[in-house]
């Protein structure tokens, strides 16, 4: 029996290969500039075609074991096809198809989290890397984000954010530190209260004694007389107190000092002296001193 490829290499078999092509019409070449194409059928199947040949090259890219040169090969190919598709998507949209620019496939990382592309051309989409090609030397590193560095925070941005919770001014909005306020003023005012029935209870006592000529308990009065006098007594005890450090911070003098007017014609007249006994002579200031001796002036 022959075997399949003895069969193929057969006269007749190659025949009717040979008819067959023939009979087919010859295979279109796709138009090189999307401009060129004035029908809306054929963009939109030269874009499947398109779309075919990136599907395929996008499956052959995702094996790691074809080596760094054709990885980075195909995937200048797949961008070089992405580039020439959005041309032929902007040439439906002229001739008045569909837009497929709005439902396409964003890029993303090793995680599959979406990134954003530069685009440093400002037409269509930025470089994309696929499959294998994401973890080529030198391209890892584009899609690793950098540790985010703790900026330490100035004095201008802690006051910035200060307000009115800050010191205080709302705290009584929640109404906690209202229940906790109302509570503890209760008590106070119930303690307040006891604390004047009490003294009013004893003053009364001690009038209803006084009056009736009996003896008052000395609890009761020893209680009245500190609680009236308690006040006058430390107020004593502060004033000795001041008395006594402004004696101890106030200067003695032991002997008349002069006054300030006193010593300014005390240094002026000194500063007269020193002026007449450099300029003047002896007998110059003899005959002025017996002057003023005769004319009764002490100055």
């Amino acid at each position: 029996m022959a075997r399949n490829e003895e069969k193929a290499q057969s006269m007749l078999n190659r025949f009717i290969t040979m008819k067959e092509e023939e009979k087919k019409k010859p295979k279109e070449r796709r138009p090189y500039l999307a401009s060129e194409c004035r029908d809306l059928a054929e963009a939109d199947r030269w874009r499947q075609q398109i779309l075919r040949e990136i599907g395929r090259k996008v499956a052959e890219i995702q094996n790691e074991g074809l080596g760094e040169h054709r990885l980075r090969d195909l995937n200048d190919e797949i961008n070089k096809l992405i580039r020439e598709k959005v041309h032929w998507e902007r040439r439906i949209v002229e001739l008045g198809g569909p837009n497929y620019t709005r439902h396409s496939a964003k890029m993303t990382d090793l995680d599959g989290n979406i990134i954003d592309v530069p685009n440093p051309g400002g037409r269509g989409p930025g470089y994309r890397y696929f499959g294998a090609a994401k973890k080529l030397p030198g391209v890892r590193e584009l899609f690793e984000k950098p540790p985010e560095l703790r900026k330490r925070r100035t004095r201008y941005d802690i006051y910035k954010r200060i307000d009115s919770s800050y010191y205080g001014y709302r705290d009584d909005e929640d109404g906690v530190l209202q229940g906790l306020e109302g509570k503890a003023e209760k008590e106070m005012r119930a303690a307040a209260l006891a604390d004047w029935m009490e003294m009013e209870k004893i003053k009364k006592e001690a009038k209803r004694a006084v009056m009736s000529g009996d003896v008052a308990e000395a609890g009761a009065v020893s209680k009245i007389l500190f609680e009236g006098e308690e006040d006058v007594v430390e107020e004593e005890r502060r004033i000795e107190r001041e008395k006594e450090e402004e004696m101890e911070n106030e200067f003695i003098a032991h002997v008349p000092l002069p006054d300030e007017e006193l010593i300014k014609k005390m240094v002026l007249e000194k500063k007269k002296q020193e002026m007449l006994s450099k300029y003047a002579s002896d007998n110059l200031l003899e005959e002025q001193t017996e002057a003023k001796a005769m004319l009764n002036i002490q100055r």
